[in-house]
C-alpha cells in the first residue's frame, strides 16, 4: 500500500513539474497571439490614409498607418491588444476620428505585416518608434499626442507616456502587472516566478506626469477591476476611472454610447 502510494505521488508530481515545463516553454503563445490576416483598409470606410513603414531601434520593420483628420490638430496613438493587427481595429479609428482627432495605429512586431517576433522588450522599441515618427515625420510635439492602449497596448502605452509625456494617456482593461495577471489566471502554479514578461504597469503609472483616464469593466474575466482600482490609487492627478460593461475584448462595444460619451469628455477637459 504504501508503495502504490508512493507511486502515485510520484505520478503526480512528475505530471506538476511537467505542467511547469510547459506553462514556462508556451507562455509566448499565451501573451501574443499575432494575427497576421489583413481586413480591410481605412479607405473603405470612407477614410483617407497614409501607409507607414517604421524601423525600431533594433532594426526590425513595422507596418504602420496614419488616418488624418481635416479638423485635428491632434493625433491619438492608438496600441491595441494581444489578439489584433491595425486592420481589426477600425472600430475604433471611426470613434477617435469623430472625438476630432488624427488617428496613428501601428502594429508590434510579429503582428500584420510587420516583421520579426513579438517579445516585450521589443513592444516598447516599436512604440518608441511610432512616437519618434510622430514627432520627427508629422511635426507634432508631445502636447499635441493623446496615446491610448488596450489590454495588453495599455501596458505598451504606460510604458511610453512615463518616458515622456504626451497630452494624456488612457488605460483600457490594462492589469498592474503581467505576473499578477499569470498567478490570478493559474492559481495552482508558482506563475510569478515563472513569467518571463513583466509589463509593470503599475511602476509605469507611478511615473506619469500626464492626466490619466482608466476604463474597465466589473465584468472583465481576464483582468478583475480591481488592477483598474489600484492603478487609480497609484495614478498622480489628473486621473479619471470610467467604468463600462462587458467582457475583457469587448466591453468597449458592448457599453456602445456611454463609453464614448465618457471617452469624450475626458478628452474634451484635457486634451
Amino acid at each position: 500500500m504504501v508503495k502504490i502510494l508512493a507511486l502515485i505521488a510520484g505520478v503526480l508530481l512528475l505530471g506538476y513539474l511537467l505542467a511547469l515545463a510547459w506553462m514556462y516553454m508556451t507562455q509566448a503563445g499565451r501573451v501574443y497571439k499575432p494575427r497576421r490576416d489583413i481586413g480591410s483598409a481605412p479607405d473603405a470606410y470612407g477614410y483617407a490614409y497614409e501607409e507607414v513603414t517604421l524601423h525600431s531601434a533594433d532594426g526590425i520593420t513595422l507596418w504602420a498607418w496614419f488616418v488624418p483628420n481635416p479638423r485635428a490638430h491632434r493625433v491619438l496613438l492608438f496600441c491595441h491588444g494581444n489578439t489584433r493587427n491595425i486592420s481589426q481595429c477600425m472600430d475604433s479609428v471611426e470613434l477617435f476620428q469623430r472625438l476630432g482627432f488624427s488617428v496613428f495605429l501601428f502594429d508590434y512586431r510579429g503582428y500584420g505585416r510587420s516583421a520579426g517576433r513579438p517579445d516585450e522588450h521589443g513592444t516598447y522599441l516599436d512604440v518608441q518608434a511610432a512616437w519618434e515618427y510622430l514627432l520627427r515625420e508629422r511635426e507634432y510635439a508631445p502636447d499635441d499626442i493623446v496615446v491610448l492602449g488596450r489590454s495588453l497596448g495599455g501596458a505598451i502605452a504606460s510604458w511610453l507616456a512615463a518616458r515622456h509625456t504626451p497630452r494624456a494617456l488612457v488605460l483600457e482593461s490594462t492589469f498592474t502587472s503581467l505576473s499578477a495577471v499569470a498567478a490570478y489566471r493559474h492559481p495552482w502554479f508558482p506563475a510569478r516566478a515563472l513569467i518571463r514578461y513583466r509589463y509593470p504597469v503599475a511602476e509605469y503609472v507611478r511615473a506619469l506626469r500626464c492626466p490619466l483616464l482608466i476604463v474597465h469593466s466589473r465584468d472583465d474575466e481576464m483582468v478583475p477591476f480591481r488592477y483598474a482600482e489600484r492603478l487609480f490609487a497609484l495614478a498622480s492627478e489628473p486621473k479619471e476611472l470610467l467604468m463600462i460593461e462587458g467582457m475583457h475584448h469587448n466591453g468597449y462595444q458592448t457599453t456602445g454610447a456611454r463609453y464614448e460619451e465618457g471617452l469624450a469628455s475626458f478628452l474634451a477637459r484635457h486634451a
